[in-house]
């Protein structure tokens, strides 16, 4: 009973410092596997719905539970971020010669300061568990690269729900949501799930511009722009690349539609994913002459470097071509003999839309 009581006045103090560090959202869920969750992840997969990311068959033992990645985790502390955009996401739909970069992006890559406040809390977490008596107790800090189900966790922790777009949707803080998680060996008291209020609302479904969404709460990865543009590898399927519209790099717009965004307040986003300037409506004629070392340049620091230059021009033809810009075709030429097979088929195709 001491240690219980111990461990809650801890668990107290845990979500105060995750709210000093920066964490807009904290709870808590049990590491123990949920015969649904990962039945449904199951699922998932055996559909070939997450396209070539092989990753998520690969490891699926360890996805399908905290548990099963790290049998000795009792609790999971799962966290969000604010990244709630000041502006919406959009209003640049119809401006033919700017790109648009999706509104995560735009800033600091999430990876590093996400994973930077993560470690700083879980070593404050191992001092004061010591202090209160507890022992030596062990932690596991996670963002995005590990088999790890943060959405699903942080909907089992109360953070929100899963919408029918599958993001997580919090009355606070809408659909703008960075997830980190923290496994402990500590057998903190789980937290509520927070209950679905999506209720009728079908707004995500329909904003979809490749109809990702084959039924409310699934996503067929290998329809949404974010996979195409992002984790695809070579040229992208003809039947996309019109509805890619000026999109080079992710999808906001089942998220910008969701009713919940009003109650987001962007004076709660980390500073951190404040927007660089050069990234909220960049030309496409600069983005299209980009070399690998100007690539590289602008986008240190940013989670678009991953993709490397060659996929990101790939992308920004595809917008050219949609754009309707004449003056867009002399560099859209130039890029019809790239090195790269996938950047010179999209070229092509970028000045045969472009010249009718």
């Amino acid at each position: 009973m001491v240690n219980a009581l111990i461990i809650d006045a801890l668990k107290a103090d845990l979500f105060a410092e995750a709210k000093a560090l920066g964490f807009a959202a904290v709870g808590v869920a049990q590491a123990a596997e949920d015969a649904l969750r990962a039945a449904r992840l199951d699922d998932w997969v055996a559909g070939g719905n997450h396209g070539d990311m092989a990753w998520m068959a690969d490891r699926l033992p360890h996805r399908r539970s905290p548990q099963g990645l790290w049998p000795e985790a009792q609790s999971v502390i799962a966290l969000g971020m604010s990244y709630a955009p000041a502006v919406d996401p959009l209003t640049l739909a119809a401006v033919g010669d700017r790109a648009r970069i999706s509104v995560y992006a735009q800033g600091g890559d999430y990876h590093d300061t996400v994973k930077k406040a993560l470690k700083a809390l879980a070593r404050w977490l191992v001092v004061a568990a010591a202090k209160r008596g507890l022992g030596e107790i062990g932690v596991k800090v996670f963002v995005d690269t590990a088999p790890v189900m943060e959405k699903p966790l942080a909907a089992a922790a109360g953070l929100g729900w899963q919408g029918k777009h599958t993001n997580v949707v919090s009355r606070q803080h809408g659909s703008w949501l960075f997830l980190g998680a923290i496994y402990t060996t500590l057998p903190f008291a789980p937290e509520p799930e927070a209950r679905d209020r999506c209720g009728s609302c079908r707004a995500c479904q329909d904003a979809c511009p490749t109809l990702a969404f084959p039924a409310p709460y699934q996503l067929d990865a290998r329809r949404c722009i974010s996979y195409l543009t992002i984790e695809h590898k070579g040229p992208i399927p003809e039947e996309f690349r019109v509805a890619l519209g000026n999109r080079i790099y992710g999808c906001d717009d089942c998220l910008a539609v969701c009713p919940w965004n009003k109650f987001a307040d962007a004076a709660a986003r980390h500073r951190a994913f404040l927007p660089r300037a050069e990234l909220a409506a960049p030309r496409l004629a600069e983005l299209l002459t980009l070399d690998d070392a100007g690539f590289r340049r602008l986008f240190s620091g940013s989670p678009i470097k991953r993709i490397g230059r060659d996929r990101f021009v790939r992308n920004c033809l595809y917008a050219a071509g949609n754009s309707g810009d004449m003056g867009l075709v002399a560099v859209v030429a130039s890029l019809c003999d790239d090195p790269d097979a996938a950047v010179a088929e999209a070229a092509v195709w970028a000045l045969g839309r472009l010249e009718g």
